[in-house]
């Protein structure tokens, strides 16, 4: 690795994750070491803490170096489902669905590029390290432009998606979840339920109210989950779809030139047939001009004889 000016830290640092994987780390100690001589030793300390990537997070982080405008368009994707999640428009379920097809296509986009890239580069694309890429995506594309955001680029292990509660703002601030329990009294009841409630009554209201909240944000949870799943299944559908469609396209090719074989060989064979045939022929013509050629002979030498 060629190391940049020593002034900037953040160039090398980026410069070591773009290295091909097995370059790292050997490339890592190298600018440690000139960041120590130069007298940077907190910057050498920070460079030597660096973790060599998992091949899942090299190749997200060459999908950013290498396939930049595929990979700002996923995290586009996950700003206008943020955005859309947050607005009280009348079409804001029509902009999540929207939203969330276009993280779709992207993810798709992506995966395709990951397999090649990790290819080319030596490492095998096996489905579980393409899954546990495009779950890297989900979680990036979930964070966005976040402060808390993984830094793009730089990834030494996968991401996962952020809890439900980052969304928690799609719920409008003036809605209030209130159990029935607590819902006011109607006039008929009104002089009943006006007593000082218990304290054992108070403590099961309360028990309510905290089950309900917890039984909410296991549903939050559990929503969260479940989109990112259905997401990541509809995108290696879409790759499964894409690998059949050229399978059955290699096999009629396949076909085709067998069944042009297969009438090769036959005309080669006819062919074969008939120049054997020729070859029979040929040589009883041989003997034939031969034989005659004979008896010319003998008849030549008794007329010389005489």
């Amino acid at each position: 690795m060629k190391l940049v000016r020593a002034s900037n830290v953040e160039d090398d640092v980026d410069a070591l994750f773009r290295l091909p994987l097995a370059e790292f780390t050997g490339a890592r100690n190298a600018l440690a070491a000139q960041l120590t001589k130069s007298g940077r030793g907190d910057d050498a300390a920070r460079v030597k803490a660096l973790a060599k990537p998992s091949v899942s997070a090299w190749a997200v982080n060459q999908l950013y170096w290498n396939h930049r405008e595929a990979f700002d368009q996923l995290i586009a994707s996950g700003e206008r489902f943020h955005k859309a999640q947050t607005s009280r428009s009348a079409g804001k379920v029509a902009d999540i669905r929207q939203a969330l097809d276009g993280r779709r296509e992207s993810l798709a986009q992506l995966s395709d590029l990951a397999t090649t890239l990790l290819r080319d580069a030596g490492h095998n694309p096996a489905p579980d390290t393409i899954h546990r890429i495009t779950t890297t995506l989900e979680g990036i594309s979930a964070y966005a432009s976040r402060s808390d955001a993984p830094r793009p680029g730089r990834l030494t292990a996968d991401v996962d998606p952020p809890g439900f509660e980052l969304f928690g703002s799609s719920i409008p601030s003036g809605m209030r979840l209130v159990p029935p329990a607590a819902a006011a009294p109607t006039s008929a009841k009104r002089k009943q339920t006006d007593q000082p409630a218990t304290a054992s009554g108070i403590d099961l209201r309360k028990a309510k109210i905290a089950a309900a909240k917890n039984s909410l944000q296991d549903a939050k949870k559990s929503l969260t989950q479940a989109l990112a799943r259905g997401q990541s299944l509809e995108a290696a559908q879409k790759k499964a779809d894409t690998q059949a469609k050229e399978a059955e396209k290699q096999r009629r090719d396949a076909e085709q030139r067998l069944e042009k074989a297969e009438a090769a060989s036959k005309v080669a064979a006819q062919r074969a047939r008939t120049v054997a045939v020729e070859v029979k022929e040929a040589t009883r013509a041989v003997e034939d001009a031969e034989r005659r050629v004979e008896e010319s002979s003998h008849e030549l030498e008794k007329l010389t004889g005489e």
